[in-house]
């Protein structure tokens, strides 16, 4: 399995925050599992979509998730969350219960390197997961972003291409200085195997979109992950010696209407520090959806 835990199952009937209304049984999902977790995932498409596109791409159980999946239920069998625990931590919970419960779970992570989703839930999720010891080395603030209609006004970009094998190496170059920029850690240094194995099934997958002109990168988007309703955006990109000279709304405006022939809707997520960012995405036509909070967490955090 992709991440260590100290145990797979157990019950949690107590919590610090609320007197629970029913205890949270926890177990690690399995294959057999996969259908009943699409549809509990699926009530809110758009802030699943990283977690729904790993199931459907590799599966509930396979290394390439970097952790594992687990189901809290209630006493009538029925699932009321839904977590990846592992590099990256994600809680869907459509209760306060589940998600403190899957917060001591968390702790006995002990490859975590992120914790990520809309604040008020995080933040909940801090308070339990933390406790007085941890201090997390980095927190970004984000706004998620959403189009779902195709962008009215859009130039034809004729070079606007799904990346190819000889792209790969300026795709990794740019993705890796994006992660450092984001995160303080570059991943060419510290998992530069999986760094570029990533990179390179992404375009084995058709997912990542660029605009070259001889060896220069003028433009890139990454597909992250994708349901048939919605498609996940990051590391959206632009030269900085191409910049305000519209190149990056002529791309991204062509890109959006694109996939919104085959998807309900399009999003992604920016720095809240970023308003250039934001006005960009709103000239295309993203629109505000939900406040993110991404914690990255020091190694002592990890039990």
């Amino acid at each position: 399995m992709a991440v260590t835990m100290m145990r797979h199952d157990f019950s949690s009937s107590q919590s610090n925050y609320a007197e629970p209304s029913h205890p949270c049984a926890i177990t690690e999902l399995g294959r057999h599992n996969e259908p009943e977790v699409l549809e509990f995932l699926s009530a809110r498409p758009v802030h699943t979509v990283f977690m729904s596109g790993l199931i459907r791409d590799n599966g509930l159980l396979s290394p390439r998730n970097r952790g594992s999946f687990y189901g809290s239920r209630d006493s009538f069998g029925q699932l009321e969350a839904v977590a990846l625990i592992g590099h990256a931590t994600l809680v869907e919970a459509h209760t306060e219960n589940s998600l403190i419960a899957f917060a001591h779970m968390a702790r006995y992570c002990r490859n975590a390197h992120l914790i990520r989703g809309e604040q008020k839930s995080i933040n909940t999720f801090w308070n339990h997961y933390a406790g007085a010891k941890r201090e997390p080395r980095l927190i970004c603030s984000e706004h998620l972003f959403e189009i779902t209609e195709p962008p009215s006004v859009f130039d034809d970009v004729p070079r606007l291409r799904i990346a190819e094998m000889s792209d790969r190496e300026n795709v990794i170059a740019v993705n890796a200085a994006m992660a450092f920029a984001e995160s303080g850690v570059n991943p060419l240094q510290h998992d530069p195997h999986g760094f570029r194995s990533r990179v390179t099934r992404r375009i084995e997958q058709k997912r990542i979109w660029v605009w070259a002109e001889d060896t220069r990168l003028m433009f890139k988007a990454d597909v992250i992950g994708e349901t048939p309703e919605v498609a996940y955006l990051e590391g959206v990109y632009v030269h900085p010696e191409e910049r305000r000279k519209g190149h990056g709304w002529r791309c991204l405006t062509k890109l959006c209407s694109l996939l919104l022939a085959q998807k309900k809707s399009i999003c992604l997520t920016a720095n809240d520090r970023n308003s250039i960012a934001a006005s960009f995405y709103a000239k295309v036509g993203f629109e505000f959806r939900s406040n993110y909070e991404t914690i990255y967490l020091r190694q002592e955090n990890q039990v």
